[in-house]
């Protein structure tokens, strides 16, 4: 029995091509919204502890972090409530966010190890942060963020190799590099995109 075979038209064809590329896109504007807020969260807390750290007698100046908290929530809520608001929710979003969600976890398990150092977390949240952020520049094929999350792990070096003073600086400067310039960067493309 011959089996007949199907001829594909070039519409057909190109219906196919456009889903599997819709598949592997992730929300741009979802990504740069995360980018920024975590960029200004965790750049005023960074900047605070580094301030209290150099300019007064506080004891614990890592307080501050515990902004991230309701930041965490935040985050999620708003990536709840404008995923609902996406048709597709594509391998690469799933990628994406399992990243990010990963890092979290990492984080939070480095706090628990760490809880009696917590002034000496930073370089290894930098180390943390540059892998999702550099993976992230892979999965939106976004240059500024695959460089970005270099930015992170030169900044956790110079922080390691530094003393005090350079080392509160360089979280802030991560944070710029890592999160600020390439979200507003993926705001723009989005913008543009848009269009």
């Amino acid at each position: 029995m011959e089996s007949e075979e199907k001829i594909m038209t070039g519409e057909e064809s190109l219906r196919i091509i456009t889903d599997m590329i819709s598949k592997t896109k992730v929300s741009v504007a979802q990504s740069s919204f995360h980018l920024l807020f975590w960029g200004w969260l965790t750049l005023v807390c960074s900047l605070s502890e580094y301030i209290l750290y150099r300019f007064t007698d506080l004891n614990n100046p890592w307080y501050v972090w515990l902004f991230v908290i309701p930041g965490v929530f935040v985050s999620i809520i708003y990536g709840f409530t404008k995923g609902k608001k996406e048709r597709i929710y594509t391998y690469a979003t799933s990628i994406y966010v399992g990243l990010w969600v990963g890092f979290l976890f990492a984080a939070i398990v480095l706090f628990i190890v760490h809880s009696g150092q917590m002034g000496s977390v930073g370089k290894y949240i930098l180390i943390l942060a540059g892998f999702p952020t550099f993976a992230g520049g892979f999965v939106l094929k976004f240059r500024p963020l695959f460089i970005g999350g270099i930015a992170f792990w030169i900044f956790a070096l110079i922080s390691h190799f530094t003393g005090p003073a350079v080392a509160g600086l360089c979280m802030p400067a991560a944070i710029i590099t890592g999160y600020l310039v390439p979200g507003y960067l993926l705001k723009a493309k989005s913008s543009h995109d848009a269009v």
